[in-house]
C-alpha cells in the first residue's frame, strides 16, 4: 500500500512545484511593476517640481531683454547678457519667485538671485517684499533728477528702518552701490536696478552689515538680479540629505547624523560666537534693529576659517517694516499674529490688532537652534555652566528696557564662556 502512494506522491509534486514557481514568479512580477510604477511617480514629481522651481533662462532672458532696450544696467548686465562669462550652474531655488543658482562669474564662484513673479497655485503666504512696485522697473520715472532720486531713497529707507541719526549714511552706501560703474553718476537705468534692489531685505542687509563680514560680498548686479560671494559651508551644521530619506529616517538619527558631520568643539564654538556677534550687530545696530523671523541651519553658513555667514536673509526684516506690517493685521488669536516661523507677536482682542512688539528676541530664537549644537562635544569643564546659560538665554521674552539689559548681559556672558575656552586654541 505505502508502496503504492510513493509513485503518486512523485506524481504530484513537479505541479506543486510549478504551482509554488508560478506564485512566486507573479509575486516577483508585482513588487518589480510597483518599484517600477513608484519610480516613475517620484522622477514625475522632481521634474515637475524642477520645471516650476528652476525657471533662470527665463529670469537671464527676461533680464538682458530690459537690459539691451536700456531699460536697466549694473555692473553684471555685460557679463550675462553680452560677454556671457557669467553663468547659472545648480539650480538651488526652494520657491519659484525666488530663482537661486550657483554660478560663476569668470574665475570666481558665485551664487546668483533673481526675482520672478510667483507661480500662482504656490501658496507663499504673506511676504514683506511685494514685487508690484518694481516689477517693471518703472521707478524712477524718466526726468527724475539725481537729487530726487536721494530723496526717494531717503524716503523709503527711513520707512524701512525708521528714522535714525545715521540714515543719511545709509543712503550714501546706497548710492555709492548704485554707481555701478563708478564714474560718480546715477544713470536712470542704474537708478531702475538700484531701486528694485533696495525692496529686497536681503540686498538691504548686505550694504547695512557690509563692513561687517557677516553677509557674503554683493559681486555685481543687474536690474533685480544680483550675484552674491559664493559660502563653501552651507548648511550651518547638518548634512543635506535627498527628501526621500528625509521622510523615513528617524530624528534621533538625523540628530546623530548632523552631529556626527559638524566641525570640532572649538571651531563650532567659534561659529556660535560669529552668530552672537550677528545678533549683535542686528539689536539696535548703527542703522537701526532688525529681526530674525526664520531661524535655521539652512540659512546659514561659514567659511574655511569658521566665520559665520548669513546666506538666506529674506526674513531679517527692518523691525519698523515688520511694526507697521503686524499694526495693521487683524487676529482673533495670537497665531494671526506670525510672520515666518520666529517673529510672533500678541492679539489685541480689543481693537482685533497685532501688537507690535515681538514676544522672543533674536537672541533666544538663536541660543534655541544652538543648544543641542554647541552642548554635544563641550568639554566638561564649562558644560553645566553653558547650558545654565543658554536655558536662560531661551527665556529671555520682550524688549523692554530691564529685558534689553538683561539681553546685553546674557550675550556679553555666553561670548566671553565660549572665547575663554578657545582663545587659545589654534581655531580662534
Amino acid at each position: 500500500m505505502a508502496r503504492g502512494l510513493i509513485p503518486w506522491i512523485w506524481l504530484k509534486r513537479p505541479v506543486y512545484i510549478q504551482a509554488r514557481f508560478s506564485y512566486l514568479h507573479m509575486k516577483y512580477l508585482f513588487f518589480s511593476w510597483l518599484a517600477v510604477f513608484v519610480g516613475s511617480w517620484v522622477v514625475y514629481v522632481e521634474y515637475s517640481s524642477y520645471t516650476e522651481l528652476c525657471r533662470g533662462h527665463e529670469c537671464k532672458t527676461s533680464i538682458c531683454d530690459k537690459f539691451q532696450k536700456g531699460v536697466i544696467d549694473g555692473s553684471a548686465c555685460n557679463s550675462l547678457c553680452e560677454k556671457e562669462n557669467l553663468y547659472l550652474g545648480k539650480c538651488l531655488s526652494a520657491k519659484p519667485s525666488n530663482q537661486v543658482y550657483s554660478g560663476s562669474w569668470g574665475d570666481m564662484e558665485g551664487i546668483i538671485k533673481c526675482q520672478m513673479e510667483e507661480v500662482p497655485h504656490y501658496d507663499l503666504g504673506v511676504e514683506l517684499e511685494p514685487r508690484k512696485d518694481f516689477a517693471s522697473f518703472n521707478r524712477p520715472t524718466k526726468g527724475t533728477s539725481v537729487e530726487k532720486f536721494k530723496e526717494m531713497v531717503f524716503s523709503h529707507l527711513k520707512a524701512k528702518v525708521g528714522d535714525h541719526a545715521n540714515l543719511q549714511d545709509l543712503v550714501t552706501l546706497v548710492l555709492g552701490v548704485a554707481d555701478s560703474n563708478k564714474d560718480g553718476q546715477i544713470s536712470l537705468s542704474e537708478a531702475h536696478s538700484a531701486w528694485a534692489l533696495l525692496q529686497l531685505n536681503e540686498f538691504l542687509l548686505s550694504v547695512v552689515l557690509q563692513d561687517r563680514e557677516h553677509t557674503p560680498r554683493l559681486l555685481g548686479f543687474c536690474g533685480d538680479l544680483y550675484v552674491m560671494e559664493k559660502v563653501p559651508y552651507i548648511p550651518l551644521y547638518g548634512i543635506s540629505l535627498p527628501w526621500l530619506v528625509e521622510l523615513w529616517i528617524p530624528a534621533s538619527l538625523r540628530r546623530s547624523i548632523d552631529q556626527w558631520a559638524a566641525p570640532s568643539w572649538p571651531r563650532k564654538a567659534k561659529i556660535a560666537i560669529g552668530l552672537f556677534e550677528l545678533v549683535e550687530d542686528l539689536f539696535h545696530g548703527t542703522f537701526g534693529t532688525f529681526l530674525m523671523c526664520d531661524v535655521s541651519a539652512a540659512g546659514f553658513g561659514y567659511t574655511e576659517r569658521h566665520d559665520v555667514k548669513v546666506v538666506d536673509a529674506k526674513r531679517i526684516v527692518p523691525e519698523a517694516s515688520f511694526q507697521e506690517v503686524m499694526r495693521e493685521r487683524r487676529c482673533d488669536e495670537d497665531s494671526d499674529c506670525v510672520y515666518g516661523r520666529d517673529c510672533v507677536t500678541s492679539c489685541d482682542l480689543t481693537k482685533h490688532r497685532c501688537t507690535t512688539e515681538v514676544t522672543r528676541p533674536n537672541l533666544a530664537i538663536v541660543c534655541s537652534m544652538l543648544k543641542d549644537y554647541v552642548l554635544y562635544g563641550a568639554p566638561s569643564d564649562i558644560k553645566e555652566e553653558l547650558e545654565k546659560q543658554l536655558y536662560a538665554c531661551i527665556a529671555l521674552k520682550g524688549t523692554t528696557e530691564q529685558m534689553e539689559m538683561e539681553h546685553s548681559l546674557t550675550l556679553n556672558n555666553l561670548k566671553t564662556l565660549l572665547w575663554k575656552k578657545i582663545s587659545h586654541t589654534k581655531d580662534s
